[in-house]
């Protein structure tokens, strides 16, 4: 990554902490995201864990946002429980990020060398979904000329 890291949102981080502390209970929730609004408010969730998959906590804020009218994500963290600290999101969070929200912050790295970066940054080269859509103004409906 050549590209300056940003600063570093610690409220965003305590909001994930606090979720993580008091709602992860057993296997089922131990991940909590927190993230913020454009308009500066903050939406938080917890994963949902199954042994058939389930959505990870970051994929949960996404549609907590959206339940509160949220549709513009700024910047987002996700923290496991038991005072793991910060955790990366895994490659499938990476792309529904990316995806939702191009222009995404996200906070990574150990406690001690926390740091702010675009999602860009998480998946170089990355397939953008937005970008491989048909343009369907473009195609004629079949049987008009």
């Amino acid at each position: 990554m050549t590209a300056q890291a940003g600063l570093v949102d610690h409220e965003l981080i305590r909001a994930a902490t606090h979720i993580a502390a008091t709602r992860c209970r057993g296997d089922n929730h131990t991940m909590a995201a927190a993230a913020r609004a454009e308009d500066g408010r903050i939406v938080t969730a917890v994963n949902a864990y199954h042994f058939t998959g389930g959505p990870c906590a970051e994929l949960v804020v996404i549609g907590a946002a959206a339940a509160q009218g949220v549709y513009d994500l700024d910047t987002i963290v996700a923290v496991g429980d038991r005072d793991r600290g910060v955790v990366p999101p895994c490659g499938r969070c990476r792309q529904v990020l990316l995806d939702y929200f191009p222009a995404l912050k996200v906070i990574v790295g150990a406690s001690d060398s926390l740091r702010t970066v675009p999602i860009t940054h998480l998946l170089p080269e990355s397939y953008v979904w937005a970008d491989h859509q048909l343009d369907t103004e473009q195609i004629a409906p079949s049987g008009t000329s």
